[in-house]
């Protein structure tokens, strides 16, 4: 099936090019380029993320969405001969994350990751949460105590660990190892989380705990997440930004994109005619 290259919606067209829904932002892409050597993965991404809500991206294998979503905490740092072009502003301080002049690391602590397969330390269920705070200056035992447990009560998992944790982490279930991974990343106190397919490994049980438990973190977190699930994207975001080709082909509420989107190339990958 041959599908036209879509126009990419500028920022002016982009919801909440102001205030994403009418509500504060968190972070704004502006005029966003990325090269892995001579590739260009993306070309001209500009969108909002609205603060406290979920936003996903969606597209076809190769869109360029998990390349988006890694430039907002310079994972692609990691990879040789990589560039990047344009703004990710992060407010309401107006860092530019992807600055020349800022420190990987430091953006890394503000903006944490859940990757596609969990993914514990191979240390015991204490010490993978306690990593975090030890990196902010935490040393005393019961200081590190109580952020393991405000963590691991946020990602759900205090009640069915807090008589583990001195166990390997590889003990714990699929799931269980997943929401460990989560309560990982909140010991830094970010201000966002990425996730990248954080249910793809999963079964629908722990799949279901995993979408709950995002819901429940938003109101404290801004969330972004890739997902090739169109029912999970429905289920869970309140913005949607479908990439296309390296290019971000529309962005919009997530009512409006799944209910009625604006282009027929959306239309199109939502009901499944390519993908």
């Amino acid at each position: 099936m041959n599908v036209a290259t879509p126009a990419v919606d500028r920022p002016e067209s982009a919801p909440g090019s102001g205030s994403a829904g009418g509500g504060p932002l968190k972070a704004r892409v502006e005029s966003l380029n990325f090269f892995y050597g001579k590739f260009q993965a993306l070309k001209n991404v500009s969108m909002t993320i609205a603060e406290n809500k979920i936003t996903a991206l969606i597209g076809p294998s190769g869109c360029g969405k998990s390349t988006l979503l890694r430039c907002f905490n310079r994972m692609h740092d990691l990879v040789p001969d990589h560039k990047y072009e344009g703004r990710i502003t992060l407010l309401p301080d107006g860092d530019n994350l992807i600055g020349a002049d800022i420190d990987p690391i430091a953006v890394r602590m503000r903006i944490s990751m859940v990757f596609q397969k969990p993914n514990p330390f191979p240390k015991s269920i204490f010490e993978n949460v306690a990593f975090g705070p030890r990196l902010r200056g935490i040393t005393r035992k019961d200081e590190l105590m109580a952020e393991v447990e405000r963590c691991l009560r946020a990602a759900a998992l205090w009640d069915e660990c807090k008589d583990r944790l001195p166990k390997n982490a590889y003990n714990l279930s699929g799931g269980q190892q997943q929401r460990l991974c989560i309560a990982r990343s909140l010991a830094s106190r970010p201000e966002m989380i990425l996730f990248d397919e954080p249910t793809s490994a999963l079964d629908p049980i722990a799949t279901s705990r995993i979408e709950e438990l995002m819901l429940e973190l938003k109101s404290s977190v801004t969330i972004a997440v890739v997902t090739h699930n169109m029912q999970q994207a429905a289920r869970v975001s309140d913005f949607t930004a479908f990439m296309y080709l390296g290019e971000l082909a529309e962005f919009n509420s997530t009512n409006k994109i799944f209910m009625n989107p604006g282009k027929k190339l959306t239309a199109d990958y939502i009901s499944g005619r390519f993908g």
